[in-house]
């Protein structure tokens, strides 16, 4: 009995051990994927959930994804970053040169392409003999210069009665009469100074015209760089709209010394730029408006016409205190022409004239004033941002004449 009851036992203890494993392997088969479930776009996305089951990160270094293996062999191209735009600096401001005695400064430059008018007046009138023909050539030599034909005249007639007076003729006496008589032609009690500080208001407004091609732009950029350097603060105007660019050529002046650029679209309202440009000035307190106009041709008569209407628009916010006219000095007489289609459109108040340090003639500067009647304010003596400079009588003559 004792061995059935052993048998039965183990046999039961086999059966559950059978039962054991069947079921264990059942378990370990894997189960199908559950079907994809369709997003719902509509539904907020859900919060991150961190159980006890999160991994807890480990201390090693995370790889790029150019480090991870994919399969296949090929790993997908990683993103670059967009380049980094540099920022862009603001020009260096640039101190001008101061402009007392600036002709002086440049008097060799301009005597080296100009005192061929005075050694000339001089060799002739060092002749021993100074007969009709000798006079005739001293005309010559002016008309020459684009002295102009009534001054001309003027200074032979005064060098005849002023050489019979005097007699005896030294290379010093010749010379001190010569400089005395251009400069009375020239003139130098005539106020050459360019207004820019009204005594009621502020800011004096100024405006330049002149045809294209005359240095109408770029002066007006190196009287900027004048002023400045005189303790000046500017406003640049751009309204000459029509050349194309005009206001980036100003814009580009002005940032070197610091003058802040008014300026419009591209071929807009010039009255309009004008207008805004002393509006800007007045509310900035700035000393001085700059207006650049356009140069067109001066014999189309509308294009004219739209020069005075900046004139009027600018005059609702004041008065212009100075109109300068840019000349080309060597253009010589046809200059004169402009000079006379420009003074009946606006009341011209001063002249510059550019390049007189080529091939231009210094004749003209007595010859310009004599056509408007108003005087040589500022000449242009090369190509450098601080070759524009006031115009001094004494030192233009004696640059003609030579040491």
């Amino acid at each position: 009995m004792e061995t059935v009851i052993l048998a039965v036992v183990i046999a039961v203890v086999v059966l559950g051990a059978l039962g054991g494993l069947i079921v264990g392997s059942r378990r370990r088969k894997p189960l199908p994927p559950p079907p994809p479930k369709t997003p719902d776009i509509t539904a907020p996305p859900a919060e991150p959930h961190v159980g006890d089951e999160a991994e807890t990160p480990r201390d090693e270094p995370r790889r790029t994804i150019e480090e991870v293996d994919l399969p296949g062999g090929s790993a997908p191209a990683a993103v670059e970053e967009p380049p980094t735009v540099p920022e862009t600096e603001a020009p260096e401001l640039e101190i001008p040169e101061p402009t007392a005695g600036r002709l002086i400064r440049l008097r060799a430059r301009l005597s080296r392409s100009q005192n061929a008018l005075g050694k000339g007046l001089l060799t002739l009138l060092s002749r021993e003999h100074l007969d009709e023909d000798t006079w005739e050539e001293i005309e010559d030599t002016l008309l020459t210069a684009d002295v102009g034909v009534q001054p001309t005249q003027e200074l032979v007639d005064s060098l005849r009665e002023r050489v019979r007076v005097l007699g005896t003729r030294t290379p010093e006496e010749l010379r001190g009469l010569l400089r005395e008589e251009l400069l009375k032609l020239i003139g130098t009690d005539v106020d050459r100074t360019v207004r820019t500080e009204p005594e009621d208001r502020k800011p004096g407004i100024v405006m330049v015209v002149g045809v294209n091609g005359t240095g109408k732009t770029t002066t007006t950029g190196k009287l900027a760089r004048v002023l400045v350097a005189d303790g000046r603060t500017v406003v640049l105007g751009a309204a000459d709209t029509f050349r194309a660019a005009a206001a980036d050529q100003l814009q580009t002046w002005g940032e070197r010394v610091g003058a802040y650029t008014v300026r419009g679209p591209e071929a807009g309202d010039p009255a309009s730029v004008a207008f805004d440009a002393v509006k800007e000035g007045k509310e900035m307190g700035v000393d001085v408006v700059l207006i650049d106009t356009a140069g067109r041709l001066h014999t189309k008569t509308g294009l004219m016409d739209e020069l005075g209407k900046v004139k009027r628009v600018v005059e609702k916010h004041a008065p212009l205190d100075e109109v300068l006219l840019v000349l080309d000095a060597t253009t010589g007489q046809n200059g004169l022409v402009q000079a006379r289609v420009f003074a009946e459109v606006v009341d011209i108040t001063g002249i510059v004239l550019t390049k007189l340090d080529g091939t231009a003639k210094g004749g003209i500067v007595v010859a310009v004033q004599r056509e408007l009647g108003v005087p040589v304010k500022l000449v242009g003596l090369g190509e450098g941002a601080d070759d524009l400079a006031p115009f001094e009588p004494e030192a233009f003559v004696d640059a003609l004449i030579g040491d």
